[in-house]
């Protein structure tokens, strides 16, 4: 697999990774043993870059993780993140960049893993009650002392990254970007990110599952599925969506390849690491495979004209969550 740099600090990691958060939480049952499985198989079709958080539970991905990577630890680079606070008995409570809290989470975090670093440390969240210069200021310290080893964040703008950035290097930023979410070229992210020399790290670049094709009705989705609860999911936003899909489908079929690796395979080349998540082996494939996907010029132009900045229904998350994504 090819390989990318995200940052100007020396981490290099696979061009896509894998989001684990799907095998504990959020995305309806869950399969211990495939899961296992699926991170083996990431691991030997050369994916390194593994994406999880406190969170995903809580604490229950981290766990995984750490299980998977028993005994091969250096196989791997590691994501997780801490900003979202939970309690130790798994609740969560609020947005929490606090220092002190930055730095009990972490350690927490490592027990988790059980590892004695973490290779890429993200801020989930930005809290807007903390100065991200202290909380990015607290996550430098525990570069120092080894404990992580780059600083990332999620769904910042880009006053906020420059802000973060003139405190320590940023390797990555975490944002959704896919066909179906694009946003990220208009309001100047992407811009302050080549400008700063900072990765992209791309998750939900299937569009939440929807791209691939296989879901065609809101009742595809199990009763414990988060995503029954997203506005794009929803009566007129879906079935508008859903015809974004079709001509995914349609120029993917023209190519030869899945709506999946087509999907990707524009992530990929917009120069960001993608991490779609999967708790399956077979998905899993059909995604890397994608790394081996190369599109012309004529491919990007038809896929523009079918799915352009803002063609998209519906707001990303419900109205109560909103408001995490305003850093």
């Amino acid at each position: 697999m090819e390989h990318r740099a995200l940052g100007g600090q020396g981490l290099t990691v696979g061009a896509q990774g894998l989001g684990c958060m799907g095998m504990s939480a959020f995305y309806g049952a869950t399969d211990e043993t495939e899961s296992l499985a699926t991170i083996d198989r990431a691991l030997a079709l050369g994916v390194t870059l593994l994406d999880t958080a406190e969170s995903y539970g809580p604490f229950v991905n981290e766990r995984l993780l750490g299980k998977a990577l028993e005994g091969r630890r250096e196989a791997a680079v590691v994501a997780t993140k801490t900003g979202i606070e939970i309690s130790d008995d798994g609740q969560m409570v609020d947005l929490n960049g606090r220092p002190e809290y930055v730095r009990r989470a972490l350690e927490r975090s490592l027990r988790h893993l059980g590892t004695d670093h973490v290779d890429l440390y993200y801020l989930h969240r930005i809290d807007p009650k903390v100065p991200i210069e202290d909380t990015v200021g607290a996550m430098a310290e525990l570069v120092a002392e080894g404990k992580i080893r780059h600083i990332g964040l999620c769904e910042a703008s880009a006053q906020t990254i420059r802000r973060a950035h003139a405190v320590h290097p940023l390797t990555a930023v975490q944002t959704e970007y896919s066909l179906f979410e694009r946003g990220i070229e208009q309001d100047g992210v992407r811009d302050t990110l080549r400008e700063l020399g900072i990765g992209l790290v791309a998750y939900s670049p299937l569009g939440r599952g929807f791209l691939p094709g296989a879901i065609t009705s809101p009742d595809d989705f199990a009763e414990d599925d988060w995503r029954r609860t997203d506005p794009r999911f929803q009566g007129e936003s879906f079935d508008r969506n859903l015809d974004v899909v079709r001509e995914v489908r349609r120029i993917a079929a023209a190519k030869n390849v899945t709506p999946s690796q087509l999907a990707l395979a524009w992530v990929l080349y917009q120069g960001a690491v993608a991490i779609p998540g999967t708790k399956r082996r077979r998905y899993l494939e059909e995604n890397v495979a994608a790394t081996e996907v190369t599109l012309t010029g004529d491919d990007i132009a038809a896929i523009e004209a079918v799915a352009p900045h803002g063609v998209v229904t519906g707001d990303r998350y419900a109205p109560e969550l909103m408001g995490t994504l305003n850093g």
